[in-house]
């Protein structure tokens, strides 16, 4: 059982008893400043845009763009496969889930790099990122 010999002889649970804070509010404010004019100079490099950035920008933009693209054409094969399953029309289902999957795939492409319009844009695309 607990007594009054613990840790900090209180008695009490818990941190007990902290020391009175020797840090007063202008070294406080002063180091605040010192981390916001650290982060301004920080973000102005990510802003002005290095060459490190840009390539991992370019990988992220490449693997979006492939797994549009892959992504619609598995869909297509699937869908046509689970067709051919239920209905006993081998090969034929594949086929046209094969090509309905191509097909969509490069519209998803499209979209996604802002060169064909957004389903309900009234055939207007929006701008590409660079």
């Amino acid at each position: 059982m607990a007594d009054k010999t613990g840790p900090d002889g209180t008695g009490e649970t818990g941190r007990g008893r902290q020391p009175e804070a020797t840090i007063r509010d202008d070294e406080l404010e002063r180091r605040r400043r010192d981390l916001e004019a650290s982060l301004a100079t920080r973000r102005t490099d990510r802003l002005e845009g290095k060459d490190e950035a840009k390539a991992a920008t370019g990988y992220g933009q490449a693997l979006k763009l492939s797994s549009e693209f892959i992504a619609g054409v598995v869909v297509g094969v699937g869908l046509g496969w689970i067709i051919d399953r239920l209905a006993g029309t081998a090969p034929w289902g594949l086929i046209v889930g094969l090509l309905l999957g191509f097909g969509a795939g490069i519209l998803n492409v499209l979209r996604s790099a802002g060169l064909a319009p957004e389903f309900g844009q009234g055939g207007k695309p929006r701008e590409p990122k660079e």
